[in-house]
C-alpha cells in the first residue's frame, strides 16, 4: 500500500484510566459502522470482561493499547500472559486479542508489534491469537462467513484482517469451525443404530435448578475432564465456573442444559444458549434506558429463533468409543427437542476443531453444514 502523505500520524497509547478504557471499548463502532452483519456488543458485557474482578485476572496479566490518528481511535489490541496456560503447556506462549483496526498495514504492524514487545519483555517466546481473552472465551479470527451476523460469544471481523495479520509474519496454527443445523433434522440411521445398541445404561436429564450449585460443579468437572487433552486446553477455575453460572441462571432455560448419566454417574453434558445477538442489534450496545426490558421481553415472551450450542463435553473414558458417539448424539438430541419447544429453528454448533473428525462426522451425518471458519495465528518473537 502506498503511503498517503496526508494521513495523520499514528500513535499507540496504553490503556490507563477509565476514559481510555471507554475509548478502547468503543473502537469497534469506528470499524464496523458500515457492516450490516456486525452486531454491536453490549458495552456492559465488554466492561465486565475487562473488569479486574473478572476471575480470569486471577491467573492472567493483561495490557491493552489504542491506536490513535489525532483524536480518532483507529485500532486496539490486548496482550495476555496466562499462568494456567503456561503451567499446562510449558511453551512460553503469550496471546493477543481484542484486535480491531482500520485497513492499513501500518496500524496492524504497530499494534501487533506493541503486543509482541510487551510479551517478549516478560519472557514469552511466541505469540498466538486472537483470544478474547482466553481459549475459554471468544477466540479465533473470522476467516469465512462474513455475510451473516455472529452468534452469541462468537467473533466477527472484516475480510482484510487475515491478510493484515499474515503480512506481519503470523501463520495459521488452528482452524475452528461453526456448524449450522436445522432443529427439525431427521437423525441419521447410523446414529439411531449406535444409540439403540448402548442406550440401556444411559439416562439423559435436564439441569436440576434446585441443586444448581452442585449441577454447575458437575458441568465444570465434565468439561475439565472431557477437554483436558484438547489443543490449547485451559481448565475452568471454580471462580470462572461460578461467574458462568450467574449468566446461565439468568439467561438459560433449564431444558437447554442436558446432562447424560451412565450407570447413574454424570458422563456428558451440553449447554445451548439462546442467541442474544439476534435480539440486541437495535440496542447499539446500550442497556439504558429500555434495553434491559427489551431483552427480557424478547427472551421470555418472543424468544430468539436461533441458539448456539456453546459447550459440550464427553468424559475421556468414553471418547473414541461407540458409547461416546451415542452420548454426544443423545445430549444434542435432548437439547434439540427442548429448543424446538421454544420456537428455535436454527442452532449453531460452535466451535469445533477442524481436526476433531469424530464430532464433525456426528454433526455432518445429521445434516449440519459449516457456516463459519475461525483461524488462530502464531508467530515466534
Amino acid at each position: 500500500m502506498l503511503r498517503d502523505h496526508h494521513v495523520i500520524p499514528l500513535a499507540i497509547k496504553p490503556v490507563t484510566g477509565r476514559h481510555l478504557q471507554r475509548r478502547f471499548t468503543k473502537v469497534p463502532w469506528n470499524i464496523y459502522q458500515d457492516d450490516p452483519a456486525w452486531v454491536p456488543p453490549l458495552i456492559i458485557d465488554l466492561n465486565r470482561q475487562l473488569d479486574p474482578q473478572n476471575p480470569y485476572f486471577s491467573h492472567a496479566r493483561v495490557q491493552s493499547w489504542i491506536a490513535f490518528r489525532g483524536t480518532k481511535a483507529v485500532g486496539r489490541i490486548s496482550a495476555q500472559i496466562d499462568r494456567l496456560h503456561l503451567e499446562h503447556h510449558h511453551d512460553q506462549c503469550g496471546f493477543f486479542g481484542l484486535l480491531e483496526a482500520e485497513d492499513r498495514q501500518e496500524t496492524f504492524a504497530a499494534l501487533l508489534n506493541t503486543a509482541q514487545t510487551w510479551l517478549k519483555e516478560r519472557g514469552m517466546k511466541s505469540i498466538m491469537g486472537p483470544f478474547n481473552l482466553s481459549i475459554n472465551h471468544e477466540c479465533g479470527l473470522l476467516t469465512s462467513g462474513f455475510d451473516t451476523p455472529p452468534y452469541i460469544m462468537m467473533g466477527h471481523a472484516k475480510p482484510y484482517y487475515s491478510h493484515r495479520i499474515t503480512e506481519q509474519g503470523y501463520t495459521p496454527v488452528k482452524e475452528l469451525l461453526a456448524y449450522m443445523v436445522k432443529t427439525n433434522f431427521t437423525p441419521s440411521r447410523t446414529m439411531l443404530a449406535i444409540t439403540k445398541r448402548v442406550k440401556k445404561n444411559i439416562h439423559i436429564r435436564p439441569l436440576n435448578r434446585s441443586r444448581f450449585d452442585e449441577e454447575l460443579q458437575t458441568i465444570g468437572d465434565i468439561f475439565n475432564d472431557a477437554w483436558s487433552n484438547n489443543w490449547g486446553f485451559i481448565p475452568l477455575t471454580k471462580a470462572e465456573l461460578e461467574a458462568m453460572g450467574k449468566d446461565l441462571k439468568l439467561l438459560v432455560n433449564k431444558q437447554f442444559i442436558q446432562i447424560a448419566e451412565v450407570d447413574g454417574k454424570p458422563a456428558a453434558m451440553i449447554i445451548v444458549l439462546p442467541n442474544i445477538n439476534e435480539i440486541i442489534t437495535d440496542l447499539n450496545g446500550h442497556l439504558f434506558p429500555l434495553g434491559w426490558m427489551k431483552i427480557l421481553w424478547r427472551l421470555k415472551v418472543k424468544h430468539p429463533k436461533t441458539a448456539r450450542a456453546a459447550l459440550m463435553g464427553i468424559r475421556k473414558q468414553y471418547q473414541h468409543q461407540l458409547i461416546g458417539a451415542a452420548l454426544a448424539f443423545m445430549v444434542i438430541d435432548a437439547a434439540r427437542h427442548a429448543v424446538i419447544k421454544k420456537g428455535v429453528t436454527d442452532v449453531e454448533m460452535s466451535w469445533i476443531l477442524e481436526d476433531n473428525l469424530e464430532m464433525r462426522k456426528i454433526l455432518e451425518t445429521n445434516g449440519s453444514k459449516i457456516s463459519k471458519r475461525y483461524t488462530i495465528y502464531r508467530k515466534k518473537i
